[in-house]
């Protein structure tokens, strides 16, 4: 049992997965800490410090707190634009990397485009004479 247990645990799958988590619930902090210290702020002062939490109706003995929702809709607002953000920062920066790296291509794989370039003018110029006798026949048949 032990040893099905240790070869599951420690397939690649497995491990790639846990560390994935691991990354997710620190990346997490990071954007909790970006949204709340951060963004929040900033964006209180833009709708001059609306808070929607004290918001709810009252109906017989129930409160329908629906400013609690309203603020967890603005707050998921938030972050998913702030997350948006810093994924296309990545990207570009991503970008910006791997354009870096492109190499030029060797001898070998210049003459291997130029024979695939050839090729398909050939192929391109066969199918244009196979219409042209396609459209002549026709036309002698029609005759």
């Amino acid at each position: 049992m032990w040893s099905d247990f240790k070869a599951f645990a420690l397939k690649g799958n497995v491990l790639d997965l846990a560390i994935a988590v691991i990354i997710g619930s620190a990346f997490g902090k990071i954007v909790t800490s970006l949204v709340e210290n951060i963004m929040m702020p900033l964006v209180g002062v833009l709708v001059s410090g609306v808070d929607f939490t004290n918001l709810k109706y009252t109906f017989k003995n129930a409160d329908v707190l629906y400013g609690e929702f309203l603020q967890s809709v603005f707050d998921f607002a938030v972050i998913s634009i702030s997350i948006f953000i810093f994924i296309r920062l990545i990207g570009k920066f991503r970008n910006e990397n791997d354009s870096k790296k492109v190499s030029k291509p060797d001898k070998k794989e210049k003459l291997l485009t130029e024979i695939r370039d050839l090729l398909k003018n050939e192929n391109q110029q066969e199918v244009k004479k196979k219409m042209i006798v396609n459209v002549s026949t026709r036309k002698d048949r029609e005759e």
